[in-house]
This record gives C-alpha cells, structure tokens and sequence, in this order.
C-alpha cells in the first residue's frame, strides 16, 4: 500500500487466524477523492491480514470489460459481471440496452467469471417509471446464470418482496448469493429455507443494526458469507472512511461476537462456503 494510500485509508486489522474471501468488492471505484487503488497493493494488503482472495464485481459496461482483464492478470481474483439494475434504465432510454446485455453475456462467458452480478433491483435509486425494465433485466441476468451455470449476486435494495417473489418464478440459480444482506428476520428466513447464500458487509458491526445481527442469527455457517462491497460501506470503528478488503477482518469478528462464535470455525465456514459457490481460485 502506497504511503497516499495509507494516510487516506484506515489503519490495518488484526490478522484473521484463518484465510477468508471477501465475497465482493470493487477494486475499479474510488470514493471521497480516495487515489486510485493499486490492484497489487490491494491484493497484497488484504493478504497480509488474512483476506487472500476476492471476488471483484464490475457492473456496468466499462467495469465488466476492466474486471475481466483484471481476473485474467490477477490469480488471487476471480470476477462477476452484470448490468447494476440502476445502470439498466439508463441504457433503455438510451436504446441500447440489448447491446450492452450482449456485451454482458460475451463477458461472462470467461472462465474466471464465475458469478452472474450484482444485478437485481433497486427502488431507492430509480423511481417507478424504472421498476418494469429493472425486473426485466433481473430475469434476464437469472437465466444468463443458469445457462452459463455462474452463482448469482443479487442487489437488493428497498426491493424485498420482488426479489423474492422474482427469484421464486424464475426459478433461482443453485448458487445464489443476497449480496450486502440487507432484510429481515423473516426474510432471512425465507432465503436460508430455499437455500441461498447471505452476505454480510461492514454494515453488520454498526451499533444501530441491531436487527441485521438480529436476521444473522437464524442463518447457518454453511449459508455466511463476508465482503466489503469496497469501497463502500466501511465497518465500525471507521464507518465513513474508504473501504478495501483488508479491512473484512473487522466484519468478520464483529460478525462472530454477534452470532457468539469462535472466530476460527466462522473464517473456516465462509472460507468452505465461498469455494463451494465460487469454486477453486
């Protein structure tokens, strides 16, 4: 890590006794005028405290194309490519949309590509003119996934009752993923029961998401997963900061003192869990 780098970003974690993945992060995007990240730097930085692979997502047409050449270079990654469902009305009004789905579909085909997203839905950011073409694209994205038999990433936000319900017509991938869990008890539920992944980010160590912990708890170790979703969401005690996956160590204890487990048997569970829906780095 450059020394720009280190005066910007947090200070490093105490190392995780067992390797994990940090299940999602994007290593292209900067924030709050962050330099831009050296993807070695990053790679080795997170090494150092036990982070020793990662799954890098671009998900519009300029980072799907960046994140497969970057997989290619970089052993320690592997990719996941999609249309963001706020990227997808963009480029229907644009009337091109088919084309970069195209794009999409040629990306995925890569064999260090093993993931299907993010893509999904989300009310926050695109108003109800939006809604219809953003499912669309969903059920698009979920037979792209099953067709090229790639795990799913689903973003989720302000959409709850949608994603399932979609997910359930479409019939849902065998490896899916609820990226940045973000529901409730009852939803969590809901997904454990049909056999999803659920990932959890540095939002579940902020002291008012007591009821994150809360859906948490009822999910299994062979269904946890951890990211960063960097360099976003950046976990307690330097929420607001830049994140980067070196910081997941902080997600993961947090993570382990909520569900009262030892820290080695969750590092081992997610470490087995993203192989198996990933496969080998």
């Amino acid at each position: 890590m450059s020394r720009t780098e280190r005066e910007t970003f947090p200070p490093f974690p105490e190392p995780l006794p067992v390797p994990v993945v940090d299940n999602h992060c994007h290593l292209n995007i900067t924030r709050d005028g962050s330099p831009p990240v050296d993807v070695q730097d990053a790679i080795d930085a997170a090494a150092f405290v036990g982070v020793d692979r990662m799954v890098q997502i671009g998900c519009d047409r300029e980072s799907a194309q960046w994140t497969v050449d970057t997989v290619i270079e970089h052993e320690e990654l592997l990719g996941g490519v999609a249309l963001h469902p706020n990227e997808v009305p963009i480029h229907a009004e644009m009337d091109e949309l088919d084309e970069v789905l195209e794009e999409i579909e040629n990306l995925s085909r890569h064999d260090r590509i093993r993931v299907i997203g993010e893509t999904g839905l989300d009310y926050f950011r695109t108003g109800p003119e939006g809604i219809a073409i953003q499912q669309e694209a969903f059920r698009w994205h979920i037979e792209l996934a099953k067709r090229t038999d790639k795990a799913l990433q689903i973003h989720d936000r302000d959409a709850h009752a949608d994603v399932l319900r979609i997910l359930a017509e479409e019939g849902a991938p065998e490896k899916t993923v609820l990226h940045c869990f973000s529901g409730d008890v009852e939803m969590a539920r809901e997904c454990v029961e049909r056999g999803y992944y659920l990932s959890f980010s540095g939002t579940v160590s902020f002291k008012n998401a007591q009821p994150l912990r809360g859906a948490m708890a009822v999910v299994p170790p062979h269904q946890l997963l951890v990211e960063t979703d960097a360099p976003y969401l950046t976990p307690h005690p330097h929420r607001g900061a830049p994140n980067a996956p070196y910081l997941v160590p902080l997600t993961v204890r947090a993570m382990a003192s909520s569900l009262d487990m030892d820290v080695v048997d969750l590092c081992k569970a997610i470490c087995d869990n993203s192989t198996r829906v990933y496969g080998q780095w």
